[in-house]
């Protein structure tokens, strides 16, 4: 099921590894530009299958500057030595910003939105964003990526915020 609206914290779809998509199709291509669309209305950069409840091997992105890009099956080739240290956020974990460290620069694979594969070289904001989004098909949130305490003191102030807005 695909929900289209962004699943958050707490979800366990959050935590599951996606599958691989084994026909690019004309619902893959609605599914998205659909996440194209939610990316821009929230003002996201990235967002993953898994986030929308899709748990197929897809995501998508949109940094600024840059063009609209669709990755379907993705596979991370290589990542630099070199890292850097940056602050990530998350759609799906709304109002909660930490530092994580991340390889500058990154090698992948993966299939555009007409089928065909490409190989492609991304360094900076581009590279963190994909190598985020990948994360969420393998399962795995940017708060795993920081110390012990810092994830607890992170999920405090979300229960605290989202306790908040429930009430």
């Amino acid at each position: 099921m695909v929900f289209m609206k962004i699943i958050t914290l707490g979800d366990e779809l959050l935590r599951q590894k996606a599958k691989k998509i084994e026909k690019i199709d004309e619902d893959t291509l609605k599914i998205a530009n659909k996440m194209l669309e939610i990316i821009e209305r929230d003002k996201g950069v990235g967002l993953a299958g898994p986030q929308i409840g899709f748990m197929k091997r897809i995501f998508v992105v949109h940094v600024e500057g840059d063009e609209k890009r669709i990755f379907i099956n993705p596979s991370i080739l290589e990542t630099s030595h070199a890292t850097s240290k940056y602050e990530e956020g998350c759609l799906s974990v709304p109002g909660v910003y930490a530092n994580v460290v991340r390889s500058e620069s990154i090698k992948l694979q993966a299939w555009n939105e007409k089928g065909r594969p490409f190989t492609m070289e991304a360094g900076g904001l581009l590279a963190r964003v994909i190598l985020h989004e990948y994360d969420h098909l393998e399962g795995v949130l940017f708060l795993d990526h920081v110390s012990e305490k810092v994830r607890e003191n992170l999920l405090a102030k979300y229960e605290k915020a989202s306790a908040g807005a429930k009430t």
